[in-house]
């Protein structure tokens, strides 16, 4: 599905380059919204589990779209663009489920595996619990950054095969070769994205240290300086990878692109100061896949200029625009 229709990204004039829109996509969301979710529990067949937050529209119908929407690293259900964009879509009809990613958010007691980049399974489980909750309902999954990663890794692992309700995706600022993105983030002036990375995964290792054994036996110390040495000490084996080096060539989605066979879209900006604008050159995407490389926007920023959408947040609109163009070219074929 084309998108030659999108309007054009301006940024705004007060935030022009790739850091600064980043830091307006993650501290500039200050809009605050009551929570009025249903909790789903959802659990996995390695005995783990997470929680999906539904929210609906007044006037939804049994066959009206759901929207499964994933966050990015250690995010959850609050993560800052996930209750906007659910906003959004709920005022345009749709219905919404946040996912709070394995062992973050409302069901971090649940999990005693870390979640990472290649929890495809995690996806994909939520999708089958959206059929069993409303079984007539077409589903569009959307991944913001790592969320991203994880929704193109399962929709080139489903290929052709029916999966639930899926039946399209969106993936923001996708980490698809997640060694690439680690070694950005390690180079300065990047390595400061890196930090509060690894700082906000840090309280995540201690507060689960308390329930989850493994973690008891991984020394805090010294403490790692970039998200790549985090994931060697950590994710990596509490995952059962051999290295840091297994775990991204396993979870990266660039392999499974070339699989992908529902409408999808992937969009992302040259000036992304967390994700290498050439590893979108080198993947190989599929025919059903679209995609839009605009010239600015940050990591998940987009903060533009007034008088194209509603408010200055182009990329929630796009995401909402090309849902809906999707949602009508479904119920027509």
């Amino acid at each position: 599905m084309s998108v030659d229709h999108f309007p054009p990204f301006r940024p705004h004039p007060l935030v022009p380059g790739g850091h600064a829109q980043t830091l307006m996509g993650f501290y500039g969301r200050l809009t605050r919204f009551p929570y009025r979710a249903q909790e789903h529990q959802v659990f996995l067949e390695d005995g783990d589990g997470f929680v999906l937050h539904e929210d609906s529209a007044k006037e939804w119908q049994r066959r009206d779209r759901s929207v499964l929407l994933v966050p990015g690293l250690g995010g959850s259900s609050q993560s800052p663009v996930m209750p906007q964009i659910a906003a959004k879509l709920n005022a345009c009809g749709f219905r919404t489920f946040r996912m709070d990613l394995r062992g973050c958010g409302s069901g971090y007691r649940l999990a005693r595996l870390p979640g990472h980049a290649g929890r495809s399974e995690d996806t994909a489980a939520a999708v089958r619990k959206i059929a069993e909750l409303v079984p007539d309902s077409p589903v569009t999954v959307v991944g913001f950054s790592l969320g991203g990663n994880i929704m193109l890794k399962m929709l080139g692992e489903t290929g052709r095969v029916p999966l639930g309700n899926l039946d399209s995706g969106v993936a923001v600022a996708p980490p698809v070769d997640l060694l690439s993105c680690s070694l950005q983030m390690s180079r300065l002036p990047y390595r400061l994205y890196s930090h509060a990375f690894v700082r906000s995964l840090l309280q995540e290792v201690r507060r689960r240290r308390e329930f989850v054994e493994e973690m008891q036996q991984i020394p805090l110390l010294p403490r790692p300086q970039t998200l790549m040495e985090f994931d060697d000490r950590f994710t990596a084996p509490l995952s059962g990878f051999v290295d840091v080096h297994d775990y991204y060539e396993q979870c990266s989605s660039g392999p499974l692109l070339p699989k992908i066979c529902l409408p999808t879209l992937v969009l992302a900006a040259a000036d992304d100061p967390l994700i290498p604008v050439p590893i979108f050159d080198r993947a190989g995407f599929s025919s059903s896949t679209n995609v839009l490389i605009t010239n600015h926007g940050g990591h998940v920023g987009y903060f533009g200029v007034s008088g194209v959408d509603p408010d200055r947040r182009w990329m929630d609109w796009r995401i909402v625009d090309w849902i809906q163009r999707h949602d009508r070219q479904a119920k027509q074929a």
